[in-house]
């Protein structure tokens, strides 16, 4: 059996099989195809499996177990499909891992450091995202105005630069996240909104450890909304 050694094959592997998860044909606590099945459906390697195995691992959607094989953990949300190709999804969540390393510090800095020109700027985009609640719109520009809001206010151009840096994939993450929660229900809106709200709020009462954790648990929460819990 030729072995297809197309660059792209472990993201078509991967694609495949999480598709499959979320079908339901791979159902949560069930074991997988062994990766000798895997890799004569596809007509490829072992390895070649494995290392789409390691993104669905890395992406906590599978775990592998010595002895027990490779089984299911969790479905990412069905919705996604019609929002995002399915290989996007890795870059996204490892988009989200950096954001809460780097928002959650960013916000803590604005607690400190913000003025009242500062306060007022996220509040202002915070009313945005509101007004954009409120007409059922996606709003993922807006969004991102308001993360920047808050990097701008921790007075640290490092922090304005690492946003504006991933301005792209932040826009398209949040454009998948929001479209999620429109489809889904307006309290979920309100929850995503209040979210915003606990940032903006921290930031004002100056509480650096209040806002860090605010930043961090909302970004925390967007992958949990999208991937499962």
């Amino acid at each position: 059996m030729a072995e297809q050694k197309a660059p792209n094959m472990p993201a078509r592997i991967y694609s495949d099989i999480l598709s499959r998860i979320i079908e339901g044909e791979y159902k949560e606590g069930e074991r997988l195809p062994t990766e000798h099945m895997l890799a004569e459906r596809f007509a490829t390697s072992r390895p070649t499996v494995r290392e789409a195995l390691a993104q669905l691992r890395a992406d906590g959607i599978i775990a592998t177990r010595h002895g027990s094989g490779t089984t299911v953990m969790r479905r990412p949300d069905p919705d996604v499909r019609r929002f995002a190709p399915l290989e996007t999804l890795s870059d996204i969540r490892r988009c989200y891992e950096y954001r809460v390393v780097v928002e959650a510090g960013a916000a803590a800095l604005a607690a400190q450091k913000a003025d009242d020109a500062d306060i007022a700027a996220i509040r202002h985009e915070w009313d945005n995202l509101q007004t954009i609640v409120e007409t059922s719109g996606i709003g993922a520009k807006d969004d991102f105005a308001f993360h920047m809001a808050v990097a701008r206010a921790s007075k640290n151009q490092f922090f304005i630069t690492a946003l504006s840096g991933i301005q792209e994939q932040m826009v398209f993450s949040m454009n998948l996240s929001r479209n999620l929660s429109l489809v889904k229900s307006i309290e979920r809106q309100r929850i995503v909104q209040q979210e915003h709200l606990e940032v903006l709020e921290a930031i004002q009462a100056h509480d650096t450890e209040r806002a860090a954790r605010a930043m961090r648990d909302h970004l925390e929460n967007a992958v949990s909304r999208m991937f499962g819990s």
